[in-house]
């Protein structure tokens, strides 16, 4: 009985592999092309097909790229003055925070 309860028992979207997502977009009807799709694609399909609004929250809290390479130039000025001030402890800070802000602006 315990194996029908978890068959029955649908993991959420999001945690499924693309694989499965692609198995489960074939069995919605007017899903067409689920093999060339990604995950991200699938999982908008399938909640499109049953009706779940897509608008979740996002972690886009970071901006635009514009706005983060503007924050980086920022630091760089700031970490060139503290190279000249030969203060190399908040050299390395600032160096550490626009590697940071560099993998957001590939990310978004």
């Amino acid at each position: 009985m315990g194996k029908k309860e978890k068959a029955a028992k649908e993991k959420p979207l999001e945690k499924m592999t693309a694989p499965e997502l692609r198995d489960l977009a074939k069995e919605v009807a007017g899903v067409t092309g689920a093999s060339g799709m990604n995950k991200a694609e699938l999982i908008s399909v399938i909640k499109k097909a049953r009706g779940i609004d897509d608008t979740g929250v996002r972690k886009s809290a970071a901006g635009t790229v514009r706005e983060i390479k503007e924050k980086i130039r920022e630091l760089r000025k700031k970490r060139q003055e503290y190279i000249e001030a030969d203060d190399r402890k908040m050299a390395d800070i600032f160096r550490h925070r626009i590697s940071r802000l560099k993998k957001k602006t590939r990310r978004v």
